[in-house]
């Protein structure tokens, strides 16, 4: 390797990952497009994203101090009174920024 950031070989690998990620992402969806899924299945991949959520952030909310718990459990109550993950996503990083700052 060169060194060199944007050198043939690095740009030629990166946009193969890019091309197979792409295909591995699009495949799947017309695969899924094309089998009749139960309701049971149907439930658990609606409710994949948020499983895939919790699992990620559940460790780091876990192992971080007072100010993160508290901020994780506004977030939670936001989210579960509004609906939208997006103000609870915005109200769960200004609690995150206000608590650590105040404690």
């Amino acid at each position: 390797m060169t060194g060199e950031p944007f050198a043939p070989l690095t740009v030629g690998v990166v946009l193969a990952m890019a091309v197979v990620t792409y295909l591995t992402k699009a495949g799947g969806l017309w695969l899924l497009g094309r089998v009749d899924l139960s309701d049971r299945a149907a439930a658990a991949l609606d409710a994949l994203p948020g499983a895939v959520v919790v699992a990620i952030l559940a460790p780091a909310v876990v192992t971080a101090g007072p100010p993160t718990w508290l901020a994780a459990g506004v977030t939670v109550i936001a989210a579960r009174r509004t609906g939208s993950v997006l103000a609870a996503l915005l109200l769960g990083v200004g609690t995150t920024v206000f608590f650590r700052t105040a404690f």
